[in-house]
């Protein structure tokens, strides 16, 4: 991580509708701590509302959302169009689950930063957060 940072980058990790497999988050958490962010988990079952309420009250600088119950082409616009309307415009909306290939693209082409796919080894994870996180946001 670059040591230039004025403070540790800061990640929201949120499971967004009914899925209730939260491992995978858990995993990714621990591996962003250990890389050096502060996470904030907000446990299972939320709505985008309490998503991007929850990361504008903790000031994050990403969003990563798991979803493995197949409401991505749902869930990621809504946040995204939510993060628009709060001018969220440079914090980072990235995730990971069971999404196909081309939905990935289509979420991509919207504004959806990466997104990962299960098996991703979690440094590849933290480095992307880190790099965009120094390209786009300025602390």
């Amino acid at each position: 991580m670059n040591t230039t940072l004025q403070r540790p980058i800061r990640v929201l990790v949120a499971k967004v509708g009914l899925d209730g497999h939260d491992r995978g988050a858990k995993v990714i958490a621990s591996a962003l701590r250990d890389a050096g962010m502060e996470v904030i988990y907000t446990g299972l079952r939320q709505t985008p509302e309490m998503v991007v309420n929850a990361a504008l009250q903790e000031d994050v600088d990403a969003i990563g959302v798991s979803i493995l119950s197949g409401a991505h082409m749902t869930v990621f616009p809504k946040l995204l169009h939510m993060m628009k309307e709060k001018n969220m415009d440079d914090v980072l909306l990235t995730g990971g689950g069971i999404i196909p290939n081309d939905d990935m693209k289509s979420l991509n082409e919207i504004g959806v930063g990466k997104l990962f796919a299960p098996g991703t080894a979690t440094h590849e994870i933290a480095e992307y957060i880190a790099g965009w996180v120094k390209e786009n946001r300025s602390f």
